[in-house]
């Protein structure tokens, strides 16, 4: 392949890589990516035709592009679509148009630098609507295919300027003195083949460079990403008021809510996400009272949540969200959160334990949450018979009117369990609600009262059904209750260590007050069938984990990379070093006592070794120069050769002693092409090549021409 034809389809290729990179962002459509594709291959086959568009009508049509730009951006307005995509769109269309013109047109070398700007500015919208790891992948690549157009275009560039008698000086012969019996080079001479390795060289170095630096220097604004496109609008069920059926409506999208990943994990334990309590019930549906007050903390940082025991601090289980963005301010963790560490303004923290910050519908956040998930011993819960605080009577309200029938189920069944406590009462119900009713999504509980349609009529439903009849049933038992909204655990990645929690995770549960221990209890009546987390199997399943994980490292390191994950780096490095220093501590000690007692037979071993390669080495010399020069008898004309002309000097007797003289008129070069002696000819170019062009040889052509020389003079002698 010639430097030309690398030179434009690098090119071409740095400018379809913008394209697509500009598309998978979202910028710009498939269609109108794949029309400028076709023209791409049009003007390839119209390159160097008369065909071309000319420079003068090549900038008449961007001038009159301007208008058109205005126009565009009105006919976005009038078509409806968003405020926030009529720019984008635009401008795209803008930059895809400015690149046809410029790829038909004839090009000089500024018409190629206005194409790679134009590249350029591709890549840089697409940054802005997309940071992801297929953006970094298709960076990766442009960045590849701009280094070798670079390369190729100084080249060209510079070969245009030298006149072609100077660049025999400028670019040095093979570096092969004898070629092949053909007389052919390698395929791989051509300095055209050569450029891709010299761009993949150079990129590598940018990331080894460059690597270091992004780790050092942490993102301002890392732990919040704006992104296009509105965050899960449809995300209900996480306010002050929901109605009961709004969690059933959400589990039936799978869309992705949030990844979370937890710092030694406890095996055994069954997680769930706790989002938003509720205290009050209608009849209808559940919602705070008007007692619950929320207080407001400053930030951004560390937000101590409730007070933190030095027992406590030990058995914390450290959580990191990366929530997706979601249509509600409610911050999701284990319960029971003690402390939130992110990069928020405020949050506020009411009195059920539910934590919330701004709004952030088109935001990508990732936060710590620590939290206390130990619960008390169920004997001593059982053993609880001190009275409730005072004002807590809110937490066993019922509606006026509520069906006398579930007063009576809920006593008939903790009679037929037999239970004497508040514990044991919780345990029944919770029972037999997930023995007696079956779950379903489609929610047939309707009327006036969906709750006794439920318990007595349907006797199918979702979790909130469930959650919501334990809790009403305790109610009417003087147990103190209240109900939580939030997430099971999702489905586990092994290849990201972390939970994949998706809207079809949705979940209501019951809290149950015990005043001995100051403690709310989790109970879950739902039976085990709402509960099953599915199980991804397959090849595919597997590959969408590892893409997960790739995204999951992106969004960490990247999009959240802040000062607190470098301290968390910088830590888990620390830690790793640590261990590899002890681990090779214990090696050197096990080594050095394996040395220590077998002494003497290491020595011998080692001696015997070191004996067999220098005889080895020394048979290789040997048989390559012969004795005298191969054991140090005769000094090695080589390195002189190298470094003087000595082995041009040693060509001319040779020659002489044959009958043939250089005349004096003549330069080396002209003597031995009159010779048409091959040999002859190969070693007068090395000649000049050290002698006038400063180059000294290297060493396998010096021993190439010295082997040559001497078996000229083993002829001679013969």
């Amino acid at each position: 392949m010639s430097l030309e034809v690398y030179f434009r389809g690098f090119s071409y290729a740095t400018v379809a890589v913008a394209t697509l990179t500009l598309m998978l962002a979202g910028g710009l459509s498939v269609g109108l990516a794949a029309l400028l594709l076709l023209f791409m291959v049009a003007a390839w086959v119209l390159e160097g035709t008369k065909w071309q568009l000319s420079e003068r009508t090549g900038l008449v049509v961007v001038l009159l592009s301007i208008p058109l730009f205005f126009l565009d951006w009105h006919y976005q307005k009038t078509i409806g679509e968003p405020a926030a995509r009529v720019g984008v769109n635009a401008l795209a269309h803008l930059i895809v148009f400015l690149a046809v013109v410029k790829l038909l047109q004839v090009k000089k070398d500024r018409d190629w630098v206005f194409l790679y700007l134009i590249s350029f500015f591709e890549v840089l919208l697409a940054a802005g609507l997309s940071f992801s790891p297929v953006f970094l992948g298709s960076l990766t690549l442009y960045l590849l295919c701009g280094l070798s157009t670079i390369i190729a275009f100084e080249i060209q560039k510079s070969k245009r300027t030298i006149a072609p008698s100077e660049t025999h000086l400028l670019v040095p012969p093979d570096s092969r003195i004898f070629k092949n019996s053909a007389g052919r080079r390698g395929k791989g001479n051509s300095e055209a083949n050569r450029l891709p390795f010299v761009a993949l060289v150079l990129l590598l170095l940018i990331i080894v460079l460059a690597v270091p630096l992004f780790l050092i220097a942490p993102r301002s604004g890392a732990a919040a990403l704006i992104r296009s496109g509105g965050g899960l609008t449809s995300f209900i069920g996480f306010s002050d008021s929901i109605t009961l059926g709004e969690i059933g409506a959400l589990k039936r999208d799978n869309a992705l809510v949030m990844r979370i990943r937890i710092d030694e994990q406890e095996t055994g334990r069954q997680l769930r996400w706790r989002g938003v309590a509720l205290d009050e019930f209608t009849g209808l549906g559940w919602r705070k009272s008007a007692e619950v007050r929320q207080r407001t903390k400053e930030g951004p940082g560390l937000f101590q949540l409730g007070t933190i025991t030095p027992e406590a601090l030990n058995r914390l289980t450290t959580q990191t969200v990366f929530m997706e963005p979601v249509d509600t301010p409610v911050l999701f963790a284990a319960y029971r959160p003690v402390a939130i560490q992110g990069n928020f303004p405020f949050l506020r923290v009411d009195t059920e334990d539910s934590v919330q910050a701004r709004g952030r519908q088109f935001d990508r956040v990732m936060y710590k949450a620590h939290s206390d998930m130990t619960e008390p011993d169920p004997n001593l819960l059982r053993s609880d018979a001190r009275p409730d605080p005072a004002g807590f009577d809110r937490y066993e309200q019922l509606p006026s009117g509520l069906d006398p029938r579930i007063k009576a189920r809920a006593n008939a069944m903790v009679a037929n369990a037999h239970a004497s406590n508040r514990y044991d009462e919780a345990k029944a119900i919770e029972s037999q609600l997930q023995l007696d009713y079956g779950y379903s999504l489609e929610m047939k509980a309707k009327g006036p009262d969906p709750l006794a349609d439920f318990l007595f009529n349907v006797k199918t439903g979702h979790c909130e059904y469930f959650s919501t009849a334990m809790a009403v049933m305790l109610r009417t038992r003087g147990i103190p209750t209240r109900v939580v909204n939030g997430f099971l655990s999702g489905e586990y990645n092994e290849a990201a260590d972390a939970y994949t929690v998706r809207q079809s995770d949705a979940h209501s549960w019951v809290e149950v007050y015990f005043p001995e221990t100051g403690s709310w209890v989790t109970f879950d009546p739902t039976p085990m069938a709402g509960r099953t987390e599915p199980v991804s199997i397959g090849f595919a399943a597997q590959a969408g984990k590892y893409a997960e994980a790739l995204e999951l490292i992106w969004f960490q390191y990247v999009v959240g990379y802040d000062k607190q994950e470098q301290r968390s780096l910088a830590s888990s490095v620390q830690s790793r070093l640590g261990d590899y220093r002890r681990s090779l501590a214990l090696l050197a000690s096990a080594i050095r006592n394996t040395f220590s007692a077998n002494i003497r037979t290491i020595s011998f071993v080692g001696l015997g070794l070191a004996v067999a390669v220098l005889l080895f080495f020394a048979a290789k010399r040997v048989r390559r120069f012969g004795w005298r020069r191969g054991l140090g008898l005769r000094p090695d004309q080589t390195v002189a050769a190298s470094s003087t002309v000595l082995f041009y000097e040693r060509l001319t007797k040779l020659l002489a002693r044959r009958g043939v003289e250089r005349d004096a008129h003549l330069t080396p070069l002209e003597f031995a092409g009159s010779l048409d002696f091959q040999p002859a000819m190969a070693i007068t170019r090395a000649y000049n090549r050290v002698r006038f062009g400063g180059q000294p040889l290297s060493a396998a052509e010096a021993r190439e021409i010295d082997q040559t020389l001497q078996q000229l003079e083993e002829e001679n002698k013969t």
